[in-house]
């Protein structure tokens, strides 16, 4: 055929031609089926093209691949819905080199190519490892029939050997096209080995993978077929086997339980393990205890979140008075977990003194958020495996307090509580802080690991939240996981609310009265608190309360209906004589006892401190329990004093002719810490010119050598109690002006506080007279005015909250 020739075309969608190959094609399309009646007027030839994309459906030049197979229409069959079927054979290659796409059919004007049929000894050796791997090929594809190698293996002409090979082959249509432009033989030879052997390599990998499936598939079948067998047998003989029917009853409860990949696993092995066990052996209660743990626990499941900020607003309101800072956070948590769907579980740590509602506050956040609550106490716990659980070697082995705070809650997202975080012990034992450094750090706590449940368990989504009264005890890389809290101690007026909206009710309640049988007046409830209690939290107030319900409730029963109405004038008749004197704060001022502040674990406390002289030689005594640092403030502070003797009108010597003693009562308590320090200097400096002390103010800070004053801590706890004793002012070091943000509004208009740098500034406010040496302590009692403009003097416009 020399020169360019026209022929009909006929696109292909999804399959190719060979020359040489034989195949039936289905033609639908208008212009195909007239390209077809066009061929058979002219010798029944046509061009088969490759279309490039098999969805087009009218195809321009660039739509078809530049080179296909001349064919010679060998049968046309009419089929039912106008479709039809023609058989056809390859004769040789043609390169497209124009599309006339103007009539009713594709035309295309072709240019064939050279032939190229010297067969070298090249080609004559990739034709045998072709013809080799063909072999292999046809071993592994089922699609490939045995005889399809005799065909091949008797072709002399190395095109026409590769293009018979290519056709048995399943490869993509890219790969055919690619063999097919291969015009150069030895070309197409190299091609179609490459494709050979990446053929062979996935049919032989699909092999193994048949072989595993197979195998596996025939193990269970096996072991299904011999269980039913066995069923049957026993059944026919009357007798039961328990182990299997156990075994069975196990395996369904594990499909149910929707368990991760790896505790399925381990559980499917346990299981069978016991089904081989005898019904007798000991270590088939091991694992029955050990799957019945890993069936209860919650590993799928999960409680849906209340979102609604408001709704949980309200719910905090309703439980709790005050603790803003706390209900805050929890708002906050929740409206970031709107934001973000996957978020780890907040560690908060709340710290504070009892009875201020840090265990009880921990529910009303699991009632917020619609989530279960678990509480676990962790105080005299001194055994890792209280945490982390004993292995299963041991007899009476079970998963640590973690794992069965999580059974217990039935959800992977609780509100986890650990109560008195601070009370666990460290000894030679075990170190059980350590151990809550996995659990409490949400970096690790995805899979924490229980020693008897031996797989990981995901802590990530519980919100765990710890309590304590210091963080004193609490190992520092422990308390570094966690968001601290300070939780401080109520005031006079929180205390009131906390009784008039919740304790009063409560008790009532639970003492079976009404209330037409009790009404306890705000008066009342504030003698309770000032002259019952002396607390930080309200515990011992509610006692108060159930004891004076528990009165009314004898009255109420002897005399039906009676209505109980209880004042500040008749409360000791149900609670009997005041335990404290409200307002610790001395009656007139005296010589030598000086007002300071203290902080305990359960909130601050006034401290009394006394200061006697006796003749003597210089000797200084400690009494009151004092701990080192407290011992060192004593002698800073008379160090201070010597070095201001002159302007105190002391003689330079007096202290070698005089015996101090320092003492602070409540002996029995040890005392420690340096924020005693100019307390213990202005009761020095009145002792020894015979000078008053102001009865009306208290004083804490620390001294130093040159007479400055320090700052200090527990500053909020301090400022409550000095209010609760009734005290009017407090000297407290300039330093501390920063935490005065945090006092209550009522209590920073009934307490004043005045900033203090220096030991001087002290002096000359504390001190109810002029410094000097005057007459004995009984004269200057009786003459003593006492000079208060310093502290008396107030700007009506000031706010009370900036100290001045």
């Amino acid at each position: 055929m020399p020169g360019k020739t026209k022929l009909p075309v006929l696109p292909l969608r999804g399959v190719l031609v060979f020359p040489n190959m034989v195949l039936h094609l289905d033609v639908g399309r208008q212009r195909s089926i007239v390209a077809l009646e066009k061929a058979m007027m002219k010798e029944n030839l046509i061009l088969l093209v490759a279309q490039k994309d098999a969805k087009t459906d009218e195809p321009a030049i660039e739509d078809l691949y530049p080179v296909g197979t001349e064919a010679k229409i060998k049968q046309m069959i009419k089929l039912p819905g106008g479709t039809i079927r023609v058989l056809v054979e390859g004769l040789k290659r043609l390169k497209l080199t124009k599309l006339l796409t103007d009539q009713d059919y594709l035309e295309a004007e072709v240019k064939p190519f050279k032939s190229r049929k010297k067969k070298t000894p090249e080609i004559e050796a990739r034709i045998r490892s072709i013809l080799y791997q063909f072999e292999q090929y046809t071993k592994l594809s089922r699609k490939v029939p045995p005889e399809a190698l005799v065909t091949v293996s008797d072709i002399d002409d190395p095109g026409r050997f590769a293009d018979m090979v290519a056709s048995h082959l399943s490869m993509k249509l890219e790969q055919k096209q690619e063999i097919l432009e291969a015009v150069d033989p030895g070309e197409r030879l190299e091609k179609l080995s490459i494709i050979l052997s990446h053929e062979i390599e996935v049919l032989e990998i699909e092999r193994k993978i048949n072989l595993r499936v197979r195998k596996q598939m025939e193990k269970t079948q096996k072991e299904y077929y011999l269980r039913e067998q066995m069923k049957a047998i026993q059944k026919e003989l009357g007798e039961t086997d328990e182990r299997m029917a156990e075994a069975d009853e196990y395996r369904d409860k594990i499909a149910e339980a929707k368990l991760p990949e790896e505790v399925e696993e381990k559980a499917l092995k346990e299981v069978e393990r016991l089904e081989k066990m005898p019904p007798a052996a000991a270590e088939g209660t091991v694992i029955r205890t050990y799957l019945d743990w890993l069936l209860e626990l919650p590993w799928s499941v999960e409680t849906k979140d209340r979102l609604d900020l408001d709704m949980a607003e309200k719910i905090l309101e309703e439980d709790h008075y005050g603790l803003q800072k706390v209900k805050e956070r929890i708002i906050e948590y929740l409206a970031v977990r709107q934001l973000a769907e996957k978020l780890k579980g907040p560690i908060l740590c709340l710290i504070g003194p009892p009875g201020v509602g840090k265990t009880s506050l921990a529910r009303s956040v699991a009632r917020a958020l619609e989530r279960n609550f678990v509480r676990i106490s962790l105080g005299g716990v001194r055994d890792e495996a209280e945490i982390r659980g004993h292995r299963r070697t041991y007899i009476g082995a079970l998963p640590g307090r973690i794992i069965q705070g999580m059974r217990q809650a039935k959800s992977k997202n609780p509100v986890f509580l650990m109560d008195e975080i601070d009370k666990m012990s460290t000894d030679f034992r075990g170190d059980p802080s350590s151990a809550l450094l996995e659990v409490l750090d949400p970096e690790q706590n995805n899979s924490f690991s229980d020693h008897y449940i031996e797989v990981p368990f995901d802590l990530s989504q519980v919100m765990f939240i710890t309590t304590g009264n210091t963080t004193y005890n609490i190992p520092r890389p422990l308390l570094d996981r966690m968001e601290l809290i300070h939780i401080p101690g109520y005031t006079e007026e929180d205390k009131v609310e906390i009784a008039r909206q919740y304790l009063i009710p409560k008790q009532l309640k639970e003492n079976g009265l009404s209330e037409g049988n009790l009404e306890l007046s705000e008066n009342a409830v504030r003698r309770i608190i000032r002259e019952y209690t002396r607390e930080a939290g309200v515990r011992n107030l509610e006692r108060n309360i159930s004891a004076i319900c528990r009165k009314v409730a004898r009255e109420v029963v002897r005399e039906r209906g009676k209505h109980v109405k209880i004042t500040r004038q008749n409360l000791h008749k149900y609670l009997g004589i005041p335990r404290y004197r409200y307002g610790a704060a001395e009656k007139e001022d005296e010589i030598g006892v000086a007002t300071g502040l203290a902080w305990t674990e359960t909130g601050g406390d006034l401290l009394s401190i006394e200061i006697t002289l006796m003749k003597g030689k210089g000797k200084m005594t400690l009494t009151g329990q004092l701990g080192d640092v407290m011992q060192e403030s004593a002698k800073a502070a008379m160090s201070y004093i010597r070095s201001r003797a002159d302007s105190l009108g002391l003689a330079k010597d007096f202290y070698e002719n005089i015996d101090i003693h320092i003492h602070v009562p409540e002996g029995a308590i040890p005392k420690d810490g340096p924020s005693a320090g100019i307390a213990m200097a202005t009761a020095l400096a009145s002792a020894l010119t015979r000078t008053p002390i102001r009865r009306d103010v208290t004083m804490t800070g620390e001294i130093t050598l040159r007479g400055r004053v320090l700052p200090i801590g527990g500053v909020k706890e301090k400022i409550l109690a000095a209010h609760r004793a009734g005290i009017k002012y407090i000297l407290m070091p300039a330093e501390n002006r920063r935490d005065l943000s945090d006092i209550p509004p009522q209590v920073r208009r009934k307490v004043e506080v005045k900033m203090v740098e220096h030991m001087d500034e002290v002096l000359e406010l504390a001190l109810a007279g002029p410094i000097g040496p005057g007459e004995d302590d009984g004269e200057k009692k009786g003459e003593t005015k006492i000079k208060r403009d310093d502290l008396d003097v107030r700007n009506e416009n000031r706010d009370p909250a900036v100290p001045h």
